[in-house]
């Protein structure tokens, strides 16, 4: 049984506390299908977020099966099943594809055939046989929800939410989710709880909670909803309720939840003990519910005179649907909930799907690919007209002094132009690879960060989830740095060990796609990361001091968060012993660190990168 005694969720707003919860008592058996239902804003999916271990209650205890969740340990993330608003599927991914990601990341399996056996299982069990080799893209929105629930059920949860899964589906599409979610509920004793804003579909329910202004209203039978507020049909609740503040409602309610719980109960118990076999398949209207209460045992609140309405007429039978369950949609195995897969399993099956993903986004790819080919091209353009200045200048030699002090003018307006030219290759380079890396991974989190949550609840490892973007990231980051320095220094001849600089290009790459990443993971929307990526890029070309010096005080300050800067005085240091490095000196102002300092303060900025990344991803970032 799942029972919550005295909750309370606050939060702070405009300063004060506010409560969206107030002293919710509520116990729902096994086996059960409840509704959840209420006004827009009344703590519906508050209370169900409270129920998933989303949100942690203000005061108040959670309670399984007799055991305290908050003092005994939570459910394991496998027995618990939470389908939100939103589509927790990827779009380039197919409905089998899609469910054997879900499995593979929730399920300790033997081998890929029990994988396949799973998936084969949960895919007849929620109807999407017709449609398993879909893109996840092209699904309706009742085909999407369908899709959430499959994806549920591949760790056979004991517990099954469900936020407003027929929201926005026309009442064909709503009526069919429904039928699929009491099948579930019908399926050894799992607890199936759905949210929504609908009162249609009822009498498919084993009880209805009512939610207002944060209490609980009601909780029984549906058949009995009409007569306990009084009205004719249960979509005249809504209306009713405005007439009465929540907590008069509530206390109306405390005085009755008793009998109505019985009433629950002794339904449930009926039923149980009935057991009848599957009656043959007919239309919804001809079913009858078997046990349901009538409402003449039960009472309903005293009101004010002038809110009674004519009683309600004597409750109809309500459906109560039972499809034939094939063989293929049998249950999950019944040993219960499933073991949650280690942390390299979770790894590379995230790995594979992101690749996957990938390569199947046409948009995303052409666009990777156009920029690891156009920007190492743009360099080149640039330099056109100065690379034979720099292969003649490579050749001169300063060992002629009687010579270099007679042509003094000449060797320092060559000087002046060779150093200035390839500084600013060299810094053309750096900036265009950070802002490569601000495309690798300015929304690589933020922009997936409602369907990670989501997985997150259901076991997934952050530390699979970030390492799986290292090492999809690191393959980009290797390719457009790799690229870049050959490509440059083949056709514009830079000097200097190429070597380094081609391990300081890397290295500005792979600082700026950590740094970026941290962003990703820190900030709440993918909008969010992406405009402070694009800024903080902004910002390497002037803070860098390669154009224009800072002041001294400024550089201090500065230059230990400016990537570009130590690839950009690492790669000037590499050319110390040639005779380029004078030149350098003639056209920039800003001081040259050696290669190797500017090596490890670009490690240190990989560093703080991933670490931030790896924070954010911890953090809770639900939508409240």
């Amino acid at each position: 049984m799942l029972e919550l005694k005295s909750i309370h969720f606050t939060i702070d707003k405009d300063g004060q506390d506010f409560d969206l919860l107030r002293n919710v008592d509520l116990k729902v058996p096994r086996g059960h299908f409840m509704a959840i239902v209420g006004p827009s804003g009344c703590g519906k999916t508050t209370l169900l977020k409270l129920i998933a271990g989303i949100n942690e209650e203000s005061n108040g205890t959670i309670h399984w099966e007799g055991r305290n969740l908050a003092e005994e340990g939570d459910l394991e993330p496998a027995e618990v099943g939470y389908v939100p608003q939103f589509s927790i599927a990827y779009d380039h991914l197919s409905v089998e594809e899609s469910i054997e990601a879900a499995v593979k990341l929730r399920v300790r399996t033997r081998n890929a055939r029990e994988v396949e056996r799973i998936a084969d299982q949960v895919i007849a069990q929620a109807g999407l046989d017709a449609i398993r080799d879909s893109m996840v893209k092209v699904l309706s929105g009742g085909q999407k929800r369908r899709l959430g629930l499959a994806m549920e059920l591949v760790s056979n949860p004991t517990l099954l939410l469900c936020d407003e899964v027929t929201s926005g589906l026309d009442p064909k599409s709503e009526r069919e989710i429904v039928h699929l979610l009491h099948q579930l509920s019908q399926s050894g004793e799992r607890i199936v709880v759905n949210v929504t804003h609908s009162l249609s579909n009822l009498e498919l329910y084993d009880s209805v909670l009512v939610m207002f202004e944060g209490h609980v209203v009601y909780h029984g039978p549906p058949s009995a909803m009409p007569h306990y507020f009084s009205v004719d049909h249960p979509e005249e609740v809504y209306p009713r309720l405005g007439k009465r503040s929540g907590e008069r409602w509530h206390s109306s309610w405390e005085k009755y939840a008793d009998s109505y719980h019985s009433a629950i109960v002794k339904a449930m118990e009926k039923r149980l003990s009935a057991a009848p076999p599957p009656p043959p398949k007919r239309a919804p209207q001809q079913d009858e519910e078997a046990g349901a209460p009538k409402t003449e045992h039960l009472t309903r609140p005293d009101l004010d005179d002038d809110d009674l309405l004519d009683d309600a007429p004597e409750d109809d039978a309500a459906e109560r649907a039972r499809r034939e369950i094939e063989e293929e949609e049998e249950k999950l195995d019944a040993g219960g909930a499933a073991s949650t897969p280690g942390l390299l399993s979770q790894f590379f099956v995230l790995l594979g799907r992101r690749w996957k993903i990938f390569l199947r986004d046409r948009t995303h790819l052409f666009l990777h690919l156009a920029i690891l080919i156009g920007f190492p091209i743009l360099v080149w353009i640039f330099a056109i007209d100065g690379i034979e200045p720099i292969k003649q200048f490579s050749q001169t030699q300063s060992a002629d002094m009687i010579t270099e002090i007679k042509e003094q003018q000449s060797v320092i307006q060559d000087q002046t132009k060779v150093g200035g030219l390839v500084s600013g290759l060299i810094m053309l380079q750096v900036i265009l690879l950070t802002l490569m890396a601000s495309n690798n991974s300015a929304r690589e989190i933020a922009g997936e960060r409602q369907i990670f949550e989501k997985e997150k609840l259901a076991g997934l490892r952050p530390a699979a989830y970030v390492g799986s973007k290292v090492a999809f990231l690191s393959a980009l980051v290797l390719a457009q740095s790799i690229w870049m320095a050959f490509f440059v220094h083949s056709l514009c001849g830079l000097p200097g060990n190429f070597e380094t600089q081609l391990l300081l290009l890397i290295l500005v790459n792979a600082a700026m796609t950590a740094i970026c990443l941290g962003i990703s993971a820190l900030m709440r929307s993918a909008e969010q990361a992406s405009l402070l990526s694009i800024y903080l890029v902004g910002f390497q070309l002037p803070l860098s001091g390669a154009v224009l010096a800072l002041p001294t005080a400024l550089q201090f300050v500065t230059r230990p968060f400016i990537s570009a800067y130590w690839a950009w005085s690492g790669s000037l240091s590499s050319m110390q012993d040639t005779n380029y490095y004078e030149a350098f000196q003639r056209v920039i102002e800003t001081k040259l660190v050696p290669s190797n300092l500017c090596l490890i303060a670009l490690v240190a900025h990989v560093a703080a990168g991933l670490i931030a990344a790896f924070v954010g991803a911890a953090k809770n970032r639900w939508e409240h």
